[in-house]
């Protein structure tokens, strides 16, 4: 009597498993040998359920310097930030305290008035807009009647009058996007 190959039947459980683990990313090879489950069956049955990978991102590139360097670096850069940021609450917080505005950077000199008008005693206010007007274009931060405007106006005047300062930092070259900022 003939004693053929004797099959190999695999529960569902099975099946969806080794589709789970393939749509993932692993090898057909990998999963035929770990579910003992035949190559080709495998392949049938991915082919005829319509099986898909999902789309694997592209891994990161090295960088050019190789990784030791490139944390090195950016290690220093966050440091550096790290200061430049502490220092710039050190300035902010002696500023909001009632200090001198002239060591406000330019970026929060709509905010650190409009702060100290609603916080600190009204002299203060009145000493800020006095140092405004002899500053130029800081004075357009009050109306003629003498109240600041909204935080929003002083950002944008700030921005205007600070315009090529702006263009700088954000890399724009002359000639280049022109009608930025807006």
């Amino acid at each position: 009597m003939y004693e053929g190959y004797a099959r190999k039947l695999r529960c569902e459980d099975t099946w969806r498993a080794v589709r789970r683990a393939w749509e993932a990313g692993e090898t057909a090879a990998s999963l035929a040998q770990r579910y003992d489950v035949g190559l080709a069956n495998l392949w049938r049955r991915r082919a005829s359920e319509g099986g898909k990978r999902r789309a694997t991102a592209d891994p990161d590139p090295e960088p050019a310097e190789g990784r030791d360097r490139y944390a090195q670096r950016k290690q220093a850069e966050f440091e550096y930030q790290l200061e430049e940021t502490r220092l710039l609450a050190a300035k902010l917080a002696e500023a909001m305290r009632g200090g001198p505005l002239e060591q406000v950077p330019v970026w929060h000199l709509g905010f650190v008035p409009e702060w100290r008008a609603e916080n600190l005693p009204p002299g203060t206010a009145a000493c800020d807009r006095a140092w405004a007007v002899r500053h130029g274009w800081t004075g357009a931060f009050w109306s003629e009647t003498g109240w600041l405007h909204p935080l929003s106006y002083l950002d944008e005047v700030t921005l205007q009058a600070n315009r090529d300062a702006w263009r700088e930092d954000a890399g724009l070259p002359p000639g280049a996007a022109e009608s930025w900022p807006c």
